[in-house]
């Protein structure tokens, strides 16, 4: 089979040309796409799950790309009453909380709905709604490329905090193959983000039934357009695009005051709404920003991609961007997704690039 892309295997459905991927399905396969990677004399493939988060390059990857689609939860009772969920990697994040939400097992009922997999969680320590991975994650199994070692990393070495982790910091050394997270059975976790709490007719604290709050927040989702539908006009996206930036208690405290949403993160920060910032400077709902490029009609921090649509340009839109609200407001804003794509055949990383995308 020819004529395989980047685009093909994410979401933005941007990239240009590679060779057919490795697709594994079968964790037992991974030694064997290990040894077909050493045997092409690359030190380690781009790795994607569902590229959700992704910008590909234009210029395709030059080295082996590999595509984790596999899939299975195991659970084990604990004796404290708790639940040890271990995930594969290729697992679908939406199939898990659906998964909790039948168990009746809470602590990441507000990720529901979130796209990508499993095992690009733990890479920008997914979070919404002020839930994150790393206040369930146990440990997790991943291949170190470096020493060519299968390792188990307990919560703490991952160093996880506000969509980030260790692996961000050593783009390209690792891929996540198991995800274990530690679930309670009963209620869902105390609910920490008012909009939320207010979508659920509930209080700060309040501790609904799981089922409940993950339809609370597959509903508020899917009014801001963040349900993935692959066969929607607006598709093509990777989500929200910049990070909400962080600011002091000061300055919180005046964007709170000019009507600005500001939340706790999960390490206690206080961070201003991204998108109330884009706004702020003009950029709107359904709004055209370049070729081929809109706004969400839903929410100025989906960008979405339609029929002239490059990642070059996709690229260049969210500098641009960042730029006008810090040359209007002095607050600077860093994307989220990251650029994949475009690597020697060594498999070495080019600038700025991660390896193990969602």
């Amino acid at each position: 089979m020819t004529g395989s892309t980047l685009a093909d295997l994410t979401t933005l459905r941007l990239g240009g040309p590679i060779a057919e991927p490795l697709r594994l399905r079968d964790p037992g396969h991974w030694p064997e796409l290990v040894r077909t990677v050493h045997h092409r004399g690359e030190r380690r493939p781009l790795v994607l799950g569902h590229g959700s988060n992704v910008v590909a390059a234009d210029a395709g990857h030059a080295g082996t790309v590999a595509a984790l689609d596999t899939r299975g939860i195991t659970a084990e009772e604990q004796d404290d009453g708790t639940v040890l969920a271990t995930v594969q990697a290729g697992h679908p994040l939406a199939d898990l909380t659906a998964w909790a939400a039948a168990e009746r097992l809470a602590g990441i009922e507000c990720l529901a709905g979130v796209p990508g997999t499993v095992g690009a969680a733990p890479v920008q320590n997914t979070g919404a709604y002020g839930q994150q991975l790393s206040d369930v994650l146990d440990h997790l199994t991943a291949w170190d490329w470096d020493t060519g070692l299968l390792r188990t990393l307990p919560a703490r070495a991952c160093r996880l905090r506000h969509r980030h982790s260790r692996f961000k910091d050593d783009p390209g050394r690792w891929t996540v193959l198991t995800v274990t997270v530690r679930l309670t059975r009963g209620p869902a976790a105390p609910v920490a983000h008012r909009p939320l709490a207010e979508e659920l007719g509930a209080r700060p604290g309040d501790r609904p039934p799981v089922a409940e709050v993950t339809r609370a927040v597959l509903a508020d989702r899917r009014r801001r357009g963040l349900l993935l539908d692959p066969h929607g006009h607006d598709a093509r996206q990777v989500g929200s695009v910049f990070l909400n930036p962080p600011v002091t208690a000061v300055a919180a405290a005046r964007w709170s005051a000019a009507g600005c949403p500001v939340h706790p993160d999960g390490d206690g920060r206080l961070r201003a709404s991204a998108g109330w910032l884009l706004e702020l400077v003009g950029c709107r709902p359904g709004h055209r920003i370049a070729d081929g490029i809109r706004c969400s009609p839903h929410r100025a921090l989906t960008l979405t991609a339609h029929d002239g649509a490059t990642a070059s340009g996709f690229t260049r839109v969210l500098a641009a961007l960042a730029a006008r609200v810090e040359a209007a407001i002095g607050v600077v804003l860093h994307p989220e997704p990251v650029a994949v794509g475009g690597a020697s055949p060594d498999g070495s990383p080019r600038p700025g690039a991660a390896r193990r995308a969602h």
